[in-house]
């Protein structure tokens, strides 16, 4: 059975929309308008148990609010979903008990009081026996390295290190399932390596289900072998992030190391796209099926001390999907 599964699942705002000035809130008392905003429309997935998936979209894509739907938070105007066995709105108390819901920008600690208290808060709230808190609390805290800050309040904690915290309030109980929302924003170099490292450990010691969105893809790529992407509220790709590449990249890039650079653009003509072309170096974009070919050229008609091929970023071909205009197909680029 797997951990977590959606069938069309859609979900439909109905906003208000106030009109300007005096004159239109006198007229919203009597005739308000309405709009309707389709946050997540038809989404269908599923993952196994113990998987890694990593959630992607821009901002307003309809990734927050999957989750929640996931979470049992949000009711969706259509479709289904089984989570952990449960029909997730329904909330259950069995399956409340066996998954966390962990969103970046909300607080979940008690703001003035120390962390330790408020983790014991959480744990009192999921019943973990003294013992085994104490030494969950141990372990967590060790490997996220703020042992020493249990007895600071939370207000007076840096982003990162109550992050981490919030991080350990949620595996407390031990979930089976772990809804992670921008775990690591905001968060310096350094802390979002730590938390990276403790999530892909934490996975592979506990088999944890774990559903991640972020917008550092830096995250997934360390993280995830599996990605959803949505966009517009609509779900278009389901599969290995180095897919992403083979279906929307047709190209990758050539760079050449050479003391005679740069050089004319006319001996350049049939390469490629000229990216750079400056001392020292030249770099080009190429049809996949033009790679080996210029590469020959290259080597036989130029003096080339180095040569790399390299894949497009991953950044760059999301942010070129992420950016199409609604509606129109994420075709190869």
């Amino acid at each position: 059975m797997p951990a977590v599964e959606a069938r069309g699942l859609t979900r439909v705002f109905r906003t208000r929309r106030k009109q300007p000035g005096l004159r239109g809130a006198l007229r919203d008392l009597f005739a308000a308008r309405h709009e309707t905003i389709t946050a997540v429309r038809d989404v269908s997935f599923r993952i196994a148990p113990g998987e890694l998936v990593g959630f992607l979209g821009p901002n307003g894509a309809g990734k927050t609010t999957t989750l929640k739907m996931l979470a049992g938070l949000l009711h969706p105007t259509a479709g289904t979903a089984r989570v952990l066995g449960y029909v997730p709105w329904e909330r259950a108390d069995a399956f409340r008990r066996q998954f966390a819901l962990l969103l970046g920008q909300k607080n979940q600690l008690w703001w003035d009081l120390p962390a330790r208290e408020s983790l014991e808060l959480n744990a009192r709230i999921y019943a973990v026996p003294r013992d085994e808190w104490q030494r969950r609390v141990d372990e967590l805290t060790g490997l996220l390295e703020v042992r020493d800050k249990l007895h600071v309040m939370v207000r007076e904690l840096s982003l990162g290190e109550r992050m981490k915290f919030e991080l350990i309030a949620a595996l407390l109980h031990r979930p089976r399932l772990l809804l992670l929302d921008e775990p690591t924003i905001g968060l310096d170099v350094v802390s979002q390596k730590v938390i990276r490292d403790f999530l892909r450990d934490h996975n592979a010691r506990h088999g944890t289900t774990i559903l991640l969105t972020s917008h550092y893809l830096a995250d997934i790529e360390a993280l995830c072998r599996r990605v959803l992407i949505i966009d517009h509220g609509a779900l278009f790709f389901d599969g290995p992030l180095a897919d992403i590449l083979g279906r929307f990249a047709d190209h990758k890039l050539v760079t050449v190391h050479s003391t005679a650079a740069p050089w004319p653009a006319e001996r350049l003509r049939g390469l490629g796209e000229v990216l750079e072309n400056s001392a020292g170096c030249v770099r080009l974009r190429l049809k996949r099926d033009q790679v080996l070919p210029a590469c020959k050229r290259l080597l036989d008609e130029f003096p080339v001390q180095d040569l790399d091929i390299e894949e497009v970023p991953i950044e760059d071909v999301i942010r070129r999907l992420f950016t199409r205009a609604p509606g129109e197909p994420p075709a190869a680029r």
